[in-house]
């Protein structure tokens, strides 16, 4: 509790950041996946205030997600009931507890470092590219969308151009003039003022663009932003109103196959991108700590229980509201746990309020926040390290933009395997002639994979030919390399190459070479 209370300033600071890209990221999620506009909100408090007790993170920020979008979509669309629906997440929910006590989360660590750097920059430049038409008042695509592929069968490249047709002039004004605020606010000239550097840059960025938008409603009225340009949370006129926005899952549709489908989709899909999230939020942490992806798989599970239960669409680790909760400088959980009493407190207080926030001022907030991820010094770090690391890097972020998130990954984890194999192709063995005088030499973990390449040198060895095979350096040697090796012994003596056979008295290596009874 003391590390907690200690850190308590700059991470309610940062709640209050990581709260104004949450809003609208979970209308509209919410929005794309076909789901009622509150479902949205119920998932984001769920996320801060339940994931954030449970998780052994302390930076991670969990609620709707947009890799999820299209599963949410798509089951809804086949159960057709909403109750249905909240059944499969609820169902999700308790196979990912399940995942959690089986020691799933092991899955994370083997994605390698190349694709979890390219997924950061990738979700960086994507958000950038999405929420440019929204800095400039062209809100027809949903926020929180991050495929290529739109649901309006538009692009994220034909979305630009679209916008630049469809501008709206006070909501590019507002946008841009937020996006100078957020860019002043990080100078060194405010951090270095105490007083100033502890108000959260989006804070002022929405009190300014609402106050211009009602100056520009009070002096010219022809220019205000309309319902359309502005964040649109549901109001309720009294208190039974409000508790009608909850729904509750029907267990009549238990025994129906299409709900476990789903939840079994769900359940798989939110922990891959939870666990990815994870690996990618204790990069970013400043502190390096390790996140226990066991437990966290748990409080997920927890998390989707009891959003299902209460009306709310799935939740996962996101890494935009994570990425925002780390810049804002959030030290602990409480930033997390924080954002979601305060998204709570705002929905039931000032829903009206929250109603007069500019589109275009958040876009600049995420906007401010895609930056901050790419980073481009990466891309020259990536480059320094050689093609076997920059290439699955690159290929992840291209990977990523063109397709979703989760597609994206498994190109990345391919290409980074393709290298991987490739590396173990020239190291695994060494061949070294001189004066037909040849030491082969077979190190760490030899394969199947290598056969090809045993194969065509031993075939190269000349006739009178003294060969060493060296066996003392391998890890692991498999039994087609063994089975090649004895071929070429078998048949040494009729091209008059002698063979010597290299092997440790540590390892059975005896037993997996047979030597010829006729030597040259």
């Amino acid at each position: 509790m003391k590390k907690y209370l200690q850190h308590i300033g700059s991470d309610l600071s940062a709640s209050i950041v990581v709260l104004l890209v949450a809003l609208p990221l979970c209308l509209g999620i919410a929005l794309g996946s076909g789901a009622p506009l509150f479902a949205g909100i119920i998932a984001g408090v769920v996320g801060g205030i339940v994931v954030g007790v449970l998780s052994g993170s302390e930076l991670s920020v969990s609620g709707p997600a947009a890799g999820l979008t299209v599963i949410v979509a798509s089951a809804i669309l086949k159960l057709q009931v909403y109750e249905a629906f909240l059944l499969a997440v609820v169902i999700a929910g308790v196979f990912q507890v399940i995942l959690g006590f089986v020691k799933a989360g092991v899955i994370g660590d083997y994605v390698p470092n190349a694709v979890i750097k390219g997924m950061l920059a990738a979700i960086g430049i994507i958000l950038i590219l999405k929420q440019l038409p929204h800095l400039v008042g062209y809100d027809s695509d949903f926020e929180g969308d991050e495929n290529f592929i739109q649901n309006d069968q538009q692009n994220t490249i034909s979305e630009l151009f679209n916008a630049i047709n469809h501008t709206t002039p006070s909501a590019t004004i507002i946008g841009s003039v937020s996006l100078l605020i957020l860019i002043l606010w990080s100078s060194k000239i405010i951090q270095k003022n105490k007083f100033l550097s502890a108000i959260p840059g989006p804070l002022i960025v929405v009190l300014f663009s609402v106050g211009l938008n009602q100056f520009f409603k009070s002096n010219y009225p022809g220019y205000e932003l309309n319902a359309k340009h502005l964040v649109s949370l549901p109001v309720a006129a009294n208190t039974k109103a409000f508790f009608s926005f909850f729904t509750f899952p029907d267990i009549r549709f238990l025994t129906n196959p299409i709900v476990w489908t789903s939840a079994i989709t769900l359940a798989i899909v939110a922990s891959l991108e939870t666990l990815l999230g994870i690996e990618a939020v204790d990069k970013l942490d400043p502190l390096k700590r390790v996140t226990p992806t066991n437990r966290e798989l748990k409080a997920q599970g927890v998390g989707n229980i009891i959003s299902g239960l209460i009306g709310g669409i799935p939740v996962t680790s996101v890494v935009v509201r994570s990425s925002a909760n780390v810049n804002a400088g959030g030290k602990t959980k409480m930033s997390t746990i924080s954002h979601g009493v305060l998204l709570m407190l705002c929905v039931i207080f000032i829903p009206t309020i929250l109603n007069t926030i500019p589109l275009s001022a958040l876009a600049a907030v995420l906007i401010y926040t895609g930056y901050k991820l790419v980073k481009l010094p990466l891309f020259k770090e990536f480059f320094d390290k050689g093609w076997d690391q920059f290439i699955p890097f690159t290929a992840t972020i291209v990977a990523i933009l063109l397709t979703d998130l989760l597609i994206g990954i498994m190109i990345g984890i391919l290409v980074g395997l393709f290298f991987l194999v490739r590396s173990n192709f020239r190291s695994s063995i060494l061949v070294v002639n001189k004066d037909h005088n040849y030491l082969i030499r077979l190190k760490k973990d030899v394969s199947f994979l290598n056969k090809p390449i045993i194969k065509s040198k031993l075939n190269l060895i000349p006739e009178n030919s003294f060969v060493i095979i060296d066996a003392t350096r391998a890890d692991f040697i498999d039994k087609d390399i063994i089975d090649e090796i004895n071929t070429f012994l078998l048949v040494a003596h009729t091209r008059h190459i002698n063979v010597e056979i290299k092997k440790s008295l540590h390892k059975p290596m005896h037993l997996l070479f047979n030597q010829p009874k006729h030597r040259a």
